[in-house]
């Protein structure tokens, strides 16, 4: 996936770029449900965003760990990444059944990335919740999936969870998925 902007300031990206090499060893990790690895990725000041999710910093990092650990036929596959000093950027899927209903979902997702310090500091993935809801809920996504109220219930629902999640993870002591605190190598 190389640039091919037509705006000529912007350096042009590569996947050979120790950044590219970031983010390929960012969806290793994930394919691996690595998320220690995963999020060594990171600057402890990072910010998540997607269809469900708007993070920043250690909630970002609980947000994998959540999804690694609870995955049980979670299947990642990068597709292409290239970056730039500053920029990156990623198309990679993923095959899982969805807890909630059992049915299979497939999401093709497209990631932009900023760098600072080496890390990952800004993370958007965006992909079609209408596609996911009509996978993931059946006949009420894909007839209703467009709806604003349907959204926010799955988001106010996956924050509620990723919430009790932390909590937990909390008052067990020292959580394993912190960045902040984390060494980064």
């Amino acid at each position: 996936m190389t640039s091919s902007s037509k705006n000529n300031s912007l350096p042009k990206m590569n996947n050979e770029h120790p950044n590219a090499k970031l983010i390929q060893r960012f969806y290793t990790s994930f394919k691996d449900r690595d998320y220690k690895g995963m999020i060594q990725c990171y600057h402890p000041s990072v910010d998540f965003s997607d269809a469900l999710f708007d993070l920043r910093g250690d909630a970002v990092a609980a947000m994998w760990y959540m999804l690694c650990k609870n995955a049980t036929d979670l299947d990642v596959t990068l597709i292409d990444f290239a970056a730039n000093d500053e920029m990156g950027i990623a198309h990679w899927e993923a095959t899982y059944n969805f807890s909630e209903t059992g049915r299979t979902v497939h999401n093709v997702v497209e990631a932009r990335f900023e760098f600072k310090d080496g890390k990952i500091i800004k993370h958007q993935d965006n992909w079609d919740f209408w596609k996911w809801s009509n996978m993931a809920l059946g006949l009420m996504g894909r007839f209703f999936g467009w709806a604003p109220v349907i959204k926010n219930t799955v988001k106010q629902k996956a924050g509620k969870k990723l919430a009790v999640f932390m909590e937990e993870a909390s008052s067990k002591g020292d959580p394993e998925y912190r960045i902040s605190d984390r060494e980064q190598p």
